[in-house]
């Protein structure tokens, strides 16, 4: 099974070029728009991951189908209840992920990614990870609830189309009613940034309600400073997509004691071992 998201790839990049004539011919001196090399870095580890992640699709599927098996009953895709279940516990479950991929360092090297580019666009949600091994523990609940595995996929690809829109600061807040219940493009921009009030914030793929929730929302206020803490200065898709496991390496390898290997793997980032005395 094709991902659906896939179809709209060309969609993807008609839009890309919509926005960046936009900023050529309409532009706004308090919005970043576009640089050609963070563009084409963007799209290359757009195409990057597609090539990674068609392959790796099907192994999900397979994992996806053994937890169906298991399931102690089946949820029927002609039922109406099936799909709002799905879409909740979906979008339930890519908080899960996106939360702990941002506080586990080990999963961090993989989302970091995500956040290498210090401008905002819709070439920017193009700019994913070449690791998505990571992600699969967090949706094989669904299966195990009875969720038929082609119905996993379409809803994660839904999400996904959905989060493509969220990257751009062409929109600004929207009707109060949408921005408290949705994930909308400022909420979108306080998560990709690197201010302090903003870090570990609005997790949410398509709603906003589980930040809400657990506490991890942010309204946006300060302009946002996009990019890491400390960014990487390269446009070369090699070094973007795996320069946190090289570091993590470096860190673990330096280690004195077994503790702190496991900080370095799985503390948050930024972690570093207290000072002895």
């Amino acid at each position: 099974m094709i991902p659906a998201v896939v179809y709209a790839i060309p969609a993807f990049v008609l839009l890309v070029v919509v926005e960046a004539l936009s900023y050529r011919y309409l532009p706004d001196d308090d919005e970043q728009g576009y640089e050609l090399r963070d563009t084409a870095t963007s799209m290359s580890m757009g195409a990057g991951s597609q090539v990674i992640g068609l392959p790796w699709k099907a192994f999900a599927v397979l994992a996806y189908a053994a937890c169906h098996e298991l399931a102690p009953w089946r949820l029927s895709p002609g039922s109406v209840w099936t799909w709002v279940l799905l879409f909740f516990a979906e979008d339930l479950a890519y908080y899960v992920f996106h939360r702990s991929h941002h506080r586990v360092r080990l999963l961090w090297a993989s989302h970091v990614v995500h956040h290498s580019s210090v401008r905002f666009n819709l070439s920017t949600a193009l700019r994913q990870s070449w690791t998505p091994m990571t992600t699969l523990p967090f949706w094989l609940p669904l299966a195990l609830l009875g969720v038929p595995p082609w119905m996993i996929l379409l809803q994660q690809s839904f999400s996904l189309i959905y989060q493509f829109f969220l990257h751009t600061e062409r929109v600004d807040r929207l009707w109060r009613p949408v921005e408290w219940f949705f994930n909308t493009p400022s909420h979108h921009r306080v998560h990709h940034g690197s201010n302090s009030a903003y870090l570990d914030r609005n997790y949410g793929g398509i709603l906003i309600v589980w930040d809400r929730l657990f506490r991890t929302f942010e309204a946006e206020g300060e302009r946002v400073v996009y990019g890491l803490t400390k960014n990487i200065a390269t446009y070369n898709p090699l070094r973007v997509a795996f320069h946190e496991y090289a570091a993590v390496w470096r860190d673990v390898r330096t280690a004195r004691h077994w503790r702190d290997r496991a900080g370095h793997l799985f503390g948050p980032p930024g972690w570093t071992p207290k000072a002895e005395v």
